[in-house]
């Protein structure tokens, strides 16, 4: 039996669209599987929790929506250790990409329905359990002002999410401004001055596919950390086309730091996000939470049986 959890919102209506797919392609292999709405992301680990507890037998749940969709659902799965599959449907999907799952709606399917899992770590920190990224500073405000902008509906619209953070960027550039930072990495201390933007990655990309820490691994028990500091605006602007092939890292003004923990704490507030979702503007500390979650992947069988196996929920 799977579980079918949707954001029908997702990706400007995507997730319906979606939906509707995956439920035909159950029904005509005869596939057992119970339809799940979230329509809050306050409400829906109470609700997934609740659906989950009605019976012990689920193979998967299958989460239909985007990396905000799958942020809201972390928690309810870990407590039940039941295995994620991921039909992507959301605006940037970087989720998806982080763990090899198709875009394509069937693809994504047929990889959800494999019983191959990866073990995958999670953040611990502000909001609960974040599966990407917890983003502070420019990168952060640029994703609050998409949210709140109505060019990211527009782009949805037309099929072209990322367009949406592009626009931000620029949105965004007029306005921010960079302080000071104190990073502490496993227990170290790191000060930047004009700091832009601080990342705390679990997977290498957001925002739709920008390779923030390209050499970040959901299985290595260890979290990646960017640190963009000491720049020009001009720099800032030209740093972003970087970051879709992760060439950024040998920058001068780009510190790459790696551990079990991190604490970020800007000498002004600024805007936090995890998985796209806001977490406000205070200071926070992230921590790994080493193999906390198996997710159905396609790359589940490229690796090892110590590395990846077989991912029945044990209820």
């Amino acid at each position: 039996m799977y579980l079918l959890i949707i954001n029908p919102r997702a990706g400007g209506g995507a997730g319906e669209r979606t939906r509707q797919a995956v439920e035909a392609t159950l029904r005509a292999r005869s596939i057992d599987y119970e339809t799940l709405f979230t329509h809050s992301a306050d409400s829906a680990e109470g609700q997934v929790l609740l659906a989950l507890a009605r019976r012990d037998d689920w193979q998967a749940a299958l989460v239909i929506g985007g990396d905000g969709t799958l942020h809201s659902v972390l928690g309810a799965l870990r407590k039940r250790s039941v295995p994620l599959g991921v039909i992507p449907a959301g605006s940037g999907n970087d989720t998806a990409r982080g763990f090899g799952i198709p875009l394509d709606t069937a693809a994504a399917l047929e990889a959800a329905l494999q019983d191959r899992c990866l073990e995958a770590d999670l953040l611990s920190g502000p909001g609960g359990l974040t599966l990407t990224a917890v983003a502070s500073g420019f990168d952060a405000q640029v994703a609050v002002n998409v949210n709140n902008g109505a060019y990211k509906r527009l782009c949805n619209a037309i099929g072209a999410g990322r367009l949406a953070y592009i626009i931000g960027i620029l949105h965004t550039l007029l306005t921010f401004k960079p302080c000071r930072v104190l990073v502490t990495c496993d227990g170290k201390e790191h000060v930047f001055d004009q700091a832009w933007l601080v990342s705390v990655c679990n997977l290498p990309s957001y925002g739709g596919g920008l390779l923030i820490c390209p050499q970040a691994e959901a299985g290595d028990g260890r979290l990646d950390v960017c640190v963009v500091h000491g720049c020009s605006r001009m720099q800032v602007l030209r740093l972003f086309p970087t970051l879709l092939k992760g060439s950024h890292v040998k920058l001068p003004f780009v510190t790459m730091l790696r551990g079990h923990s991190a604490a970020v704490r800007f000498s002004e507030p600024r805007h936090a996000i995890g998985d796209g979702e806001a977490l406000g503007t205070a200071a926070f500390a992230v921590r790994c939470e080493p193999g906390a979650l198996r997710v159905r992947s396609p790359r589940a069988a490229e690796r090892p049986l110590g590395a990846a196996g077989t991912c029945s929920a044990s209820g």
